[in-house]
């Protein structure tokens, strides 16, 4: 199984037969090197989003359109991009799908959810979320945007994920310190990876303060275009 950071939250997984993009946020994400962007989406055989803001969902419609890729998201969000001419898979929170064998499962989220890069006042998008994704014997649990919640003691309980890959930044979501107690109080995480972290000044530029709070814990900080191997 193999996972290579976009920058921000985008990641590309390679799992079972799929080659997910989660939230790949390419066009005008300043981390990102645009003439790794033919490398980044190919393959793809879907396309996994936690919600609809521009620096998640904004690439979503032209990738999939470009690559064939099929874009599973909640149903709202579904429909919009479907009319934007994306082939697309819409489910909601509790339901599983199956994705060339890697079974991915819709969670709850504490965010917003929007069309906010089209113009104009944000259209709604359905609600935010994030995802367990479970193959090759490893469950991730996407966190999406989110802040702390109490669903994650379920969450952790249920699906019981090895791997997280959680949003730290701060400001628009749980930052370093928040998302380590996180991970601490409700799961069992044996890797964890941060995103929406290092791609503007307003965001947390270093996971230091998480590896520090997650001694037993092997704390990723992720390079761009760079693959991991689980």
């Amino acid at each position: 199984m193999q996972l290579t950071w976009l920058g921000h939250s985008g990641f590309r997984l390679e799992i079972e037969n799929a080659v997910i993009l989660i939230d790949p946020f390419l066009t005008g994400n300043p981390v990102f090197p645009a003439d790794q962007r033919a490398k980044a989406i190919a393959g793809t055989t879907h396309i996994v989003l936690t919600h609809g803001h521009g620096d998640h969902a904004g690439d979503a419609a032209a990738i999939a359109k470009e690559t064939g890729a099929t874009v599973a998201c909640i149903h709202e969000l579904s429909q919009i991009l479907a009319e934007d001419g994306a082939t697309t898979l819409g489910f909601g929170k509790g339901g599983t799908v199956d994705l060339n064998g890697a079974k991915v499962t819709m969670v709850n989220a504490c965010h917003s959810s929007s069309i906010d890069y089209k113009g104009g006042l944000p259209t709604p998008a359905g609600s935010e979320a994030g995802f367990m994704i479970a193959g090759e014997g490893h469950t991730i649990y996407v966190s999406g945007d989110t802040d702390i919640m109490a669903d994650m003691e379920w969450m952790g309980d249920l699906h019981a994920p090895d791997i997280g890959i959680l949003c730290a930044g701060g400001h628009y979501t749980m930052d370093m310190a928040r998302a380590a107690y996180a991970a601490k109080r409700y799961f069992n995480f044996k890797t964890v990876i941060p995103c929406h972290y290092r791609t503007f000044p307003l965001l947390a530029q270093s996971a230091q303060v998480m590896a520090n709070a997650l001694p037993d814990v092997k704390v990723i900080e992720p390079e761009v275009m760079q693959t991991i191997t689980l």
